[in-house]
Parts: structure tokens; sequence; C-alpha cells
């Protein structure tokens, strides 16, 4: 399926004023992609958000309902303490991140939400997709390994238990962290901050986080498996 970007205008490619080309990251087309896919989705209807957060780390936190940074979560979230599962395998999911070296194609502290938010769907396992997409003057295959440790986020994010495999993000969000008000701006924001501070050079950043169907998840796996085959090759270049 061909995915369309007549609605953003921001990741046109415009020729420099000297005449000569630019440098095209290995993901710039990816990133297009994806907001092909999320001007499809939009024109299709139903449940579509947008939110736009600050961009600078010391603003991202201000505010958070729960705490985010090395140790802010307590680990394991059972499933008598769990208010909403994320991306079980019976669900589907779909987790992947493309970085590039021209930030302008990025929309700075934009959070896309596909469907149900946390708050909406209390005792719900829904499938789940996660986008994130980075970019920052500098970028490059040496930043590659940091980046794709960094969606992990492993005990960062209070109330929030990643249960990851390869490829896919299985998660559960806990009811203490529900009843403090943890929704979809909350877990975007807080990556948002754990990357900025993780990865100097990431300069701008934005996340989308799709829940409306096993369908639409799949429909972004579509995109996410041409782009782990680039990650492979990637790993390979950088490590072999």
């Amino acid at each position: 399926m061909t995915y369309k970007t007549t609605e953003y205008p921001h990741i046109l490619e415009k020729p420099r004023l000297d005449g000569r080309k630019r440098f095209v990251s290995i993901f710039d087309a990816y990133v297009k992609k994806v907001a092909g896919y999320v001007e499809e989705v939009r024109r299709r209807g139903g449940q579509f958000r947008e939110f736009d957060s600050p961009t600078a780390v010391s603003e991202l936190v201000e505010g958070l309902p729960v705490r985010v940074g090395p140790g802010a979560s307590s680990g394991v979230i059972l499933r008598g303490d769990t208010f909403v599962e994320l991306g079980s395998p019976d669900a589907g999911s779909c987790a992947f991140l493309l970085w590039t070296d021209n930030p302008s194609l990025i929309r700075d502290g934009r959070i896309t939400l596909i469907g149900p938010d946390i708050q909406e769907t209390p005792g719900a396992s829904l499938p789940f997709g996660q986008v994130l997409m980075v970019g920052g003057k500098g970028l490059g295959k040496e930043e590659h390994s940091a980046l794709e440790q960094s969606q992990y986020i492993s005990d960062q994010v209070e109330g929030y238990m990643i249960r990851s495999t390869p490829e896919r993000m299985w998660s559960r969000v806990g009811k203490d962290a529900a009843a403090k008000g943890f929704d979809f701006c909350t877990l975007g924001k807080a990556l948002m901050t754990i990357f900025k501070s993780d990865v100097p050079k990431v300069q701008a950043m934005e996340v989308i986080f799709v829940t409306s169907s096993k369908e639409d998840v799949q429909r972004l796996d579509d995109i996410a498996q041409q782009v782990r085959k680039i990650d492979k090759d990637i790993v390979r270049e950088t490590w072999l």
C-alpha cells in the first residue's frame, strides 16, 4: 500500500539554495511513510488525537503525574495490579524507531494517538503500536544502538512495565499510575524526556501510539518489517 503525504508539507524535500544536494538519511523515506499512514488513518475517521508537548526536557517533566528516570518504576506489575495491558501476543503489537539527521522532518513534541486512551479503557487488553521518530543534526549510525536501547525504557517510568520481545512492545500500566492520571500523553512525554536526556544529539522527537485495532497495528507493522531489515544491516556494519 502506498501512503501519500500531501497533508504534511513539513516533510517535503526542499532544494538547497546553493544548488547542492542534501544527503538523505537512511530512514528519511520511512519517516514519510509513517506520516502517510497517520494521514490516511486521520482521513478515515474514528478516534484520532494530536497533542503538542513542550520540547525542553525541563518542561517535559513538569506536571507529569508519575516519576521519570532510572529506578522510577518498581519493576513487575502483576495482572491483578494492571489497569490496562498493551500489545499482548493475542492483542497484537508493533514497535520501531526511526532517526534522521534532518530534524525539520520531525514535529518536535507532537504526540499522536490513534484509538482509545488508557483512562478510557480500564481492564482492557489493547492492541498496541508505538513509533518513535527522532531527529538531530549529526545523528548517524554511531548513535543507532543507543537509540534502539532507549526505546525499551526498563525501570524509568513509574507504573509502567514493558514485557517486550524482539520487535514487539508488550506492556502494562499499573492501577496506581492510572489513578494518578497516567495516559498516553504521560508516556509520550516520558519517552521524549528519556531520549533527549540519554542521547544529547536528539533535537526533535515525535511519538505515535496506535490502539484502534489489531488490523491498524498490522498495517503499521508492514512498514516496521522494512525498517527491521535496515536495522540488521546497520548492526552488521557497525559490529562485524
